[in-house]
């Protein structure tokens, strides 16, 4: 048998997001749900709550859909054409669906076209509660062992590397971009999309989230400092002790390590191009251009997290960027 994934392999664009969109438009007051999606965002980010938790949010918006099964119909009408050529030419009837989107709106695409197999995530069509885990990398496997047993897989297909656990157990496997089928083993990220797969992964999003949390920290610092000091030494002690919170919380946080003396000296000096860089910024902006000094440290403490955060990977927490 051959098992794909469904989103961005054979079908063209994400289907619950373009569900999601499809029902604002005939009902816009399905914006007002937005807000607890944003709110439960950065919880997901640093840990708080799963994934699971955060789809159920987004999945509050089906309580105020009256007739789900109608919308669902009339969603499929206007974008089953998004199914891909390439797949509908070698569809077979053994073929198995596994995807991270819900059963209920995947079915009736999957019975429209002929896939008799499909294991997704299992989720209440009235109130976007799951039953069980999100279907997502590991739990795919597991997902399918409980379906079928005794399976030989010939070829897999999916637009994510998250699917490797999947890609195991074919003879062969593929990364699906777009229309572009490419081997397994031959794929790498290259340019744009190796970038993207550094600032879009959590861990750079955790970064971010907790630079938020040192910015705020140190502008405080700085600021309390300069009511008794002058404004560039005051900058520097602040820096100190939003740096030594930005290491307790990335430690435990993003990079989950334990704490220690020599990584958090390994950790301050991959600051060092930070603070060289948010030093200019105050010399620039506060001494030359005579800025207002609490713009001058959110200005200095807003530059350079890029290029810190890649420092600590390699240095800080040895985290290698494939």
């Amino acid at each position: 048998m051959n098992i794909y994934d469904f989103d961005k392999t054979i079908y063209d664009g994400d289907s619950t997001l373009d569900f999601y969109k499809f029902c604002i438009k005939k009902q816009p007051q399905l914006l007002f749900y937005l807000p607890i999606v944003l709110f439960y965002v950065p919880l997901y980010i640093i840990g708080i709550c799963g994934k699971t938790k955060l789809k159920e949010n987004f999945y509050r918006f089906l309580n105020s859909i009256e007739d789900i099964d109608s919308a669902i119909d009339l969603f499929w009408t206007s974008h089953k054409t998004k199914i891909k050529d390439w797949y509908l030419a070698q569809q077979q009837p053994s073929d198995v669906i596994i995807s991270a989107s819900p059963e209920f709106l995947l079915a009736p695409i999957c019975k429209s076209i002929g896939i008799k197999n499909l294991i997704a995530s299992k989720v209440n069509k009235s109130n976007g509660k799951y039953t069980g885990k999100n279907c997502y990398g590991e739990e795919k496997v597991k997902r399918l062992n409980q379906k079928i047993q005794n399976y030989e897989v010939s070829k897999f297909y999916s637009d994510s590397l998250s699917d490797a656990p999947l890609a195991r157990l074919a003879q062969e496997s593929f990364i699906v971009i777009g229309n572009d089928i490419i081997n397994w083993s031959d794929y790498k990220l290259t340019g744009i999309k190796k970038i993207k797969s550094v600032f879009m992964a959590k861990d750079f999003m955790q970064f971010l989230v907790i630079g938020v949390i040192n910015t705020i920290n140190g502008v405080l610092f700085a600021y309390l400092y300069s009511l008794i000091l002058g404004v560039n030494l005051a900058f520097v002690l602040g820096y100190i002790s939003s740096l030594v919170i930005s290491y307790i919380l990335n430690s435990y946080i993003t990079f989950k390590e334990r704490l220690s003396l020599t990584k958090f000296i390994k950790f301050a000096l991959s600051y060092v191009p930070n603070f060289i860089i948010q030093n200019l910024v105050i010399l620039i902006f506060f001494n030359l251009l005579n800025w207002n000094k609490i713009i001058a440290y959110i200005l200095a403490a807003a530059i350079g997290v890029p290029t810190t955060f890649i420092i600590l990977k390699f240095v800080a927490f040895k985290k290698r960027i494939e």
